[in-house]
């Protein structure tokens, strides 16, 4: 299946250029498994072959991302605090969260917003996703707007250019990228196991213990 969907962007990109990297970046902020580290070294390979520009790929891309952050931060901040606050206390139980937790998350972020938006929209996995507390807590559009800009051209023309430099060997892009997604995904199940075992299990056990 991955394959297929490599096959269909790279149709997508050499066909439609411009619009195809813009919307195709805008549609992988929405659905994951559509690979940036294949749609932005390919846009740069297709500016070797003189069919577009470089500059015009990245604003593209750049557009495209924009349009994406957009779209997950509006659809976050539909459901808002309260509606989040209101799932956590009538289902948090099961997962070992309370409203405590979820008051410490949003103090967390509400330090950190503009730093988190700019890294983690250079990091695979988090790009998309760093759009979502941002709308839960209707982080200002301004610095959002500006953080999420300039992380995602970092992001766009470091790939395009890498893709540009490369030529036909675009591809070798995908090896350090999927190490570092592997990466990021390691740490993300680390940190559920953790919290897990923290929340959930060993109180069990202490419990099961008395």
């Amino acid at each position: 299946m991955l394959d297929g969907l490599v096959d269909w962007v790279t149709s997508v990109v050499e066909s439609l250029g411009y619009w195809g990297v813009a919307g195709l970046v805008a549609l992988e902020n929405l659905f994951p498994p559509i690979p940036s580290e294949v749609i932005l070294p390919l846009a740069g390979f297709v500016s070797v072959e003189g069919e577009a520009s470089v500059v015009g790929m990245v604003i593209a891309a750049t557009v495209g991302s924009m349009v994406g952050a957009y779209a997950l931060y509006g659809i976050a901040a539909a459901i808002g605090p309260m509606r989040l606050r209101g799932l956590v206390a009538r289902y948090g139980r099961w997962l070992g969260l309370d409203e405590g937790d979820l008051d410490n998350s949003e103090q967390w972020f509400d330090r950190r917003a503009s730093t988190a938006v700019l890294v983690c929209r250079c990091i695979p996995l988090m790009r998309s996703l760093i759009s979502l507390p941002a709308g839960l807590r209707r982080m200002p559009l301004v610095p959002f707007t500006l953080y999420t800009l300039v992380g995602s051209l970092i992001w766009n023309v470091l790939l395009i250019g890498a893709g540009y430099l490369l030529g036909e060997q675009w591809h070798k892009v995908e090896q350090p990228l999927e190490f570092l997604q592997k990466v990021v995904l390691v740490a993300i199940g680390v940190g559920v196991a953790w919290f897990v075992w923290r929340r959930i299990v060993r109180p069990r056990l202490r419990r099961a213990e008395v």
